[in-house]
């Protein structure tokens, strides 16, 4: 039985395209959930978390009691920032906004699809620490999506935790 390779070279290149393009694709999508977005200001979670020894909910006041972390108030951050390192450049640039009564618009970074519905105070409630989410925040200078945060990690993880994986209790 003889190869019409007249038929084969064609089907070998596209076949390799397509795994090209694949691989550059999953590329593409690890490098930019993995990456830490430029923030309006500089805020380092390792001076304030780990140096300082703050608690995710000092600052993310909500998230042990309702669906969202929320990002914290400028008010929180002023409440320190009026008297502490006053004269650094992100300071002053915080105070800037302060003073100006603009709120920050942070750039965010572990986003979910609108179809599902997480709530903190829920894994809060649950022992689950911050950190199998979102990583040791506490090291970062600035922070990055270290986890996929998608449907099948998401499972994987209430698996273990022999916690439901019913639909209904992220999908409503």
């Amino acid at each position: 039985m003889a190869i019409n390779t007249r038929k084969l070279i064609p089907f070998l290149v596209g076949y390799f395209l397509v795994c090209l393009l694949a691989v550059g694709a999953l590329g593409w999508y690890w490098l930019d959930y993995q990456q830490a977005p430029v923030q309006p200001i500089d805020f380092s979670h390792q001076i304030h978390a780990n140096k300082l020894g703050l608690e995710c909910v000092f600052c993310h006041t909500t998230a042990a009691v309702s669906a969202r972390a929320s990002v914290p108030p400028l008010q929180r951050c002023m409440e320190c920032h009026e008297s502490a390192a006053t004269d650094r450049p992100e300071i002053v640039k915080l105070t800037g906004y302060w003073k100006a009564r603009q709120p920050i618009e942070w750039v965010k970074v572990h986003d979910l699809p609108w179809h599902a519905h997480f709530t903190h105070k829920r894994h809060i409630v649950a022992g689950v620490d911050c950190t199998v989410c979102h990583g040791q925040v506490k090291g970062e200078h600035r922070v990055r999506r270290v986890r996929s945060l998608m449907m099948g990690w998401c499972v994987d993880c209430h698996r273990s935790k022999q916690v439901s994986i019913d639909c209904w209790v992220c999908h409503h």
